[in-house]
């Protein structure tokens, strides 16, 4: 409940800011200055290949459980922050996904009480190094967890402002073309599911992530693969939440 309610109460100050701002009571800064809303969650928690028609276009069949893997908390960044490059990386791949974050923690969360232990929902890119995630023998975590890989934003939504998040439009956009236009209501295991599964397994706590799975169209299934490259800028929207919008630039030197 106390969690609701801080929820509650930090979008009755986001909606009241705008007035604040224009009276001078409170200073106002360029959203590109925004860092990420959780900036070092406990846990990141992905569900691959969770959408049918992605399925699809990696000629593979859709799963029968969720298939889980992390990212590490080193990889996140915020909305409007450069994504890097690392110097190992050619096939740089991007992932406009749902991310949930956790406000009531707990284990073994029953599917039809799931979503009151949500807090609320952000975007989130959740770019790849495709090499390195399969070609050394499935290496997700690695490929998956570069430093930088997962900027999410611009804000959390609260989960009262989204009573169903099977119904949200998600896109991806580099450098203003349109690469990824899915849906929620196409994912295989719905949010619910997802938290239920995930905490069958261990404990959810207060600011772990949920990344829910992305909707087709990513670079690995096309051919020739789009990659992203150095200076583009990859552009994740749920239109219920906001955008994200993130500048691919070169690691220069190892540890830029």
């Amino acid at each position: 409940m106390a969690t609701r309610e801080l929820a509650v109460a930090a979008r009755s100050a986001s909606e009241a800011l705008p007035d604040l701002v224009a009276r001078g009571a409170a200073p106002s800064y360029p959203l590109y200055a925004l860092g990420p809303p959780v900036p070092r969650p406990g846990k990141i928690v992905c569900a691959g290949r969770n959408y049918a028609e992605h399925a699809r276009e990696l000629g593979e069949d859709a799963p029968t459980h969720p298939i889980l893997f992390a990212k590490l908390a080193t990889s996140i960044r915020g909305p409007f922050d450069d994504v890097v490059r690392p110097l190992e990386v050619a096939d740089l791949d991007y992932e406009a996904e749902l991310c949930v974050v956790i406000g009531t923690g707990g284990r073994r969360i029953p599917r039809d009480r799931a979503l009151a232990h949500v807090a609320g929902y952000t975007c989130a890119n959740d770019v790849s190094a495709r090499t390195a995630q399969f070609e050394p023998g499935d290496q997700w975590l690695r490929g998956k967890s570069f430093d930088t890989f997962c900027p999410i934003g611009p804000w959390i939504v609260s989960a009262d402002a989204i009573p169903d998040p099977q119904a949200l439009t998600l896109r991806c956009r580099v450098d203003g073309i349109l690469r990824q236009n899915g849906s929620t209501a196409d994912m295989i295991f719905d949010v619910a599911a997802l938290i239920s599964y995930v905490s069958d397994a261990f404990t959810l706590e207060p600011g772990d992530l949920i990344l829910t799975g992305t909707p087709a169209g990513v670079a690995m299934g096309q051919t020739p693969s789009p990659w992203l490259q150095p200076g583009q800028l990859c552009e994740v929207e749920i239109p219920a939440i906001g955008v994200i919008a993130n500048r691919i630039v070169a690691e220069v030197t190892a540890g830029y």
